[in-house]
């Protein structure tokens, strides 16, 4: 018989999203051009030529929206706000409607019972601020601290729970080296500096934060890919080890007040020029929480050795998603586990995990997304397994609450919880959103 495995007391049991995925009205009420709009209005960026223009039309169907959650019964939701509809220019002139909002969102969300977890940036920088240099210049952090405390002055008495940045790594690396986001430069450099500019930003906002908010829960949110090497070659294990350090470490080490990694410093031969004395330390400012968005695993393979040089494969990915991501619930039971065990956050949330499949309703209407539900009941499980062996771990975020403009893929992947009809706007409660709501309900899940 199936054990049930049952979650802390007062678990977040949530349901996230970003307000350039699903909040459409891009000009609505004097609402600024982010560099996703600028991004998405490029032809050849966006898959079939997509944009978040519309989305889900939250900005307009907030109150329906708001009503799903609590149909869906999760207790807690993570959303981010947009940072252009609060200061169009980026800094200066703050916009009333924008910062209105939100505080109507707020409001709704406390009326259904349901706690909000704010994200002050989730990668819709004002086009403007890019337009001056964007996240390379050391500027950004002073303009970041003036949007987050304008937002927080506001929503601070009610909104507790606060993330600074969300996977400030895709930011930099996505959007200033590979291209393939917004503002899609491709430059080792800036892609560098706009990453420390990053954490600058988060650090010095961390006190402005503590300030504002009553009861300040602060945090920031990094996409965690844990590596495997792909054999027991030294020069596999060498190459999951510079992965960890690029994607992992090199953000987790300066929040733990540890500097970044040597190891990688030396793999990018920079001094780091843009780092200036105090930085470091302000960085590290003391979190409340971390959290963690994860998806899959990394394996690991060196790619440069002479033929006959690397040993034979023996790691073999199991089921990949939509995205390509191969379904592995045990990486966050390892990730969680190796966190606690080498750094010192005092708590940690999931603030994401999903999985993309191509879903559509069925003739009765019903989206039976089975392959989402096992994903999401075997990471639930996995997650079990970190909190037994001792791991603080304080909730849970679906990826995600409904269907939404998915960046670079447009519309072509589906992660919700609850189906979305583009063309009409039409919710409707997956399967898994069903079942999500019963092990809600029984705060637990029944295990393998």
């Amino acid at each position: 018989m199936e054990e049930f495995l049952t979650f802390p007391k007062n678990f977040a049991w949530g349901a996230a999203t970003a307000a350039y995925q699903i909040e459409g009205a891009w000009q609505a009420e004097g609402k600024g051009e982010s560099i996703w709009d600028r991004f998405c209005h490029t032809p050849g960026k966006i898959e079939q030529g997509h944009t978040g223009d519309i989305a889900c039309d939250h900005y307009s169907r907030w109150r329906e929206d708001v009503a799903l959650l609590k149909e869906l019964g999760v207790n807690s939701y993570r959303f981010s706000i947009a940072w252009p509809r609060i200061l169009p220019a980026g800094r200066g002139a703050v916009n009333p409607a924008g910062l209105a909002f939100y505080d109507r969102l707020v409001d709704a969300l406390l009326e259904a019972g349901i706690t909000p977890y704010a994200t002050l940036y989730h990668w819709d920088l004002p086009q403007a601020l890019q337009d001056a240099g964007g996240w390379p210049s050391r500027d950004l952090a002073g303009a970041f601290c003036e949007y987050a405390d304008q937002t927080s002055r506001v929503l601070g008495d009610r909104v507790s729970h606060w993330m600074t940045f969300n996977e400030p790594y895709v930011s930099a690396v996505l959007g200033y080296y590979l291209g393939i986001h917004a503002p899609g430069h491709t430059d080792q450099a800036e892609t560098l500096a706009a990453a420390h500019h990053l954490l600058l930003a988060h650090g010095q906002a961390v006190p402005i934060l503590r300030a504002n908010v009553k009861h300040a829960q602060v945090g920031i949110v990094l996409n965690i890919h844990p590596q495997t090497p792909a054999s027991d070659s030294p020069a596999d294990h060498a190459e999951a080890r510079r992965m960890d350090g690029i994607i992992n470490r090199w953000f987790l080490d300066p929040l733990a007040g540890r500097g970044y990694p040597a190891d990688i410093v030396g793999y990018y031969e920079t001094n780091l020029p843009f780092v200036k004395p105090g930085d470091m330390q302000t960085i590290a400012a003391p979190l409340e929480s971390l959290g963690i968005n994860y998806y899959s695993r990394g394996i690991a393979r060196a790619q440069d050795l002479p033929e006959g040089k690397n040993l034979p494969v023996t790691v073999y990915p199991g089921p990949q998603t939509e995205m390509g991501w191969e379904v592995y619930p045990q990486g966050l039971t390892d990730l969680l586990e190796r966190f606690h065990r080498e750094y010192d956050f005092p708590l940690y949330f999931v603030t994401e995990n999903g999985a993309a499949y191509m879903d559509m309703p069925d003739a009765q209407g019903e989206v039976q997304d089975s392959e989402r539900l096992a994903y999401i009941r075997l990471h639930l499980i996995a997650l079990h397994a970190a909190i037994q062996a001792g791991v603080p771990v304080g909730g849970y975020f679906a990826w995600s609450f409904m269907d939404n403009f998915e960046w670079a893929f447009g519309y072509t992947k589906r992660f919700g919880l609850v189906y979305v009809d583009f063309d009409s706007q039409k919710r409707t409660l997956k399967r898994s959103a069903r079942w999500y709501k019963q092990a809600i309900a029984e705060n637990g899940v029944h295990g393998l």
